[in-house]
């Protein structure tokens, strides 16, 4: 499949990041670097930091947390043990840009290095970070309006909030998903809660403990957010075995000859993507991912396979009990109950459905449409219209039609 071309939001965001590099290095090769122990310093933490990146997680965009905690605190070091610093902000942005090539040189001998984009993002955030803090550093007007006391940290925080909304309009607009803006903005925004503040709470911690005690003070610091970076791989690791479970068990109806091969995965697919078209994010996507993987499951308790396993075309009667038998096999797997439910009322009217249900129900039914063969997307879709009296919310839809719309329609069936 021909890969999909940046968008020209994605062109623009990759261009300033260049040309802002470009300057950078070019100022700090003709003027020299400022305090080179400092840079040394702070382009080691982010080389490493860089180079300890993992892939990424559902739910989490930060891959390299150490690195970017050294890179904000470098953008926030006004003072180093009492003496005031003087890299300024191109500096800084040359610090982060050259430790970010260096480490990105293993990555990508392994075809894992970190895309244009996030390059792209890292430059501009805490070029961001820069403008809005060593100006007013340097000039001495930080000092004068906010002095030395609990006033610093406050204002420190406020740029870091700043700097946080700067990354996730950035991440949005370089998303490349081809969904809304706003929706994006509000998914890039919620993934902030995650190890994202902790970079952020370690990045100013950082810039204040240099401040009292110098460059000493820098490998301590670094302690509490290697921890967590440890703590949040394990539980990544137990998220990851536990979606590889549920997929497996998902997969039992196929083996048994049920359902298609790769029905329950489609749909967990689609229904995830329509789930963000109607707002969900975080928990609820989860819910709603787990439901739809499992939403066949109760077909195993049939003596005879269904055609296709197209439970659409069953007798409502015969889909509520499907319906049932899945959900009470969910809950026996210790799955959360919440998808249990889900399971349970996917073939109820629509309007005594939770909004996961009414996902899972119309786009299940949007691939057993497609799989008739004469229907096929358009047919499918119009399928669905007729049925938005009683079996399928007209929202979720029209969610659906906008999904596969941006999609090109494509039959979601493989072959």
């Amino acid at each position: 499949m021909k890969p999909r071309s940046p968008a020209p939001a994605a062109l623009v965001v990759r261009g300033a990041a260049l040309l802002l590099a470009v300057a950078a290095l070019g100022h700090t090769l003709w003027h020299g670097v400022a305090e080179p122990g400092h840079a040394l310093a702070f382009g080691l933490l982010i080389t490493v930091g860089e180079l300890a990146r993992w892939g990424a997680l559902p739910g989490e965009r930060e891959p390299a947390p150490l690195g970017a905690a050294g890179a904000l605190a470098y953008a926030l070091l006004g003072r180093s043990a009492g003496e005031a610093t003087t890299h300024g902000v191109l500096q800084v942005v040359t610090v982060v840009v050259a430790a970010q090539l260096l480490a990105s040189v293993p990555h990508v001998a392994r075809g894992s290095g970190p895309g244009p984009d996030q390059l792209a993002r890292r430059v501009l955030t805490v070029g961001f970070a820069a403008v809005c803090f060593q100006p007013l550093q340097q000039s001495g007007l930080s000092e004068r309006w906010l002095g030395q006391g609990p006033h610093v940290a406050l204002f420190l925080l406020l740029l870091l909030l700043l700097t946080a909304l700067c990354d996730a309009v950035l991440a949005a607009l370089t998303a490349g998903t081809g969904r809304r803006y706003g929706p994006q903005l509000r998914d890039e925004l919620h993934a902030l809660s995650g190890i994202g503040s902790a970079v952020c709470a370690t990045g100013v911690v950082m810039a204040l403990g240099l401040a009292v005690a110098g460059l000493w003070a820098l490998p301590v610091l670094c302690v509490p957010l290697l921890l967590t970076q440890v703590s949040f791989r394990r539980y990544a690791a137990v998220r990851t075995t536990y979606r590889q479970t549920i997929a497996s068990l998902a997969r039992s109806t196929e083996i048994a000859g049920y359902t298609p091969h790769g029905h329950a995965r489609r749909v967990a697919d689609l229904s995830t993507a329509v789930g963000r078209e109607l707002g969900l994010a975080g928990p609820e996507l989860t819910v709603l991912e787990y439901a739809a993987l499992m939403h066949d499951i109760g077909q195993l308790s049939l003596l005879d396979p269904v055609a296709d396993g197209a439970t659409t075309l069953l007798p409502a009667a015969e889909q509520r009990r499907i319906a049932l038998l899945g959900g009470a096999v969910v809950r026996q797997t210790g799955v959360d109950p919440a998808v249990a439910a889900v399971v349970e009322q996917q073939a109820d009217p629509y309007r005594e459905q939770q909004t996961a249900a009414r996902i899972v129900r119309t786009v299940n039914a949007y691939d057993d449409l497609c799989g008739e063969g004469v229907k096929g997307p358009l047919g499918a879709l119009e399928q669905l219209r007729l049925g938005t009296g009683r079996d399928y919310q007209p929202q979720v839809v029209e969610a659906l039609a906008r999904v596969l719309a941006r999609g090109g329609l494509a039959p979601v069936r493989a072959g």
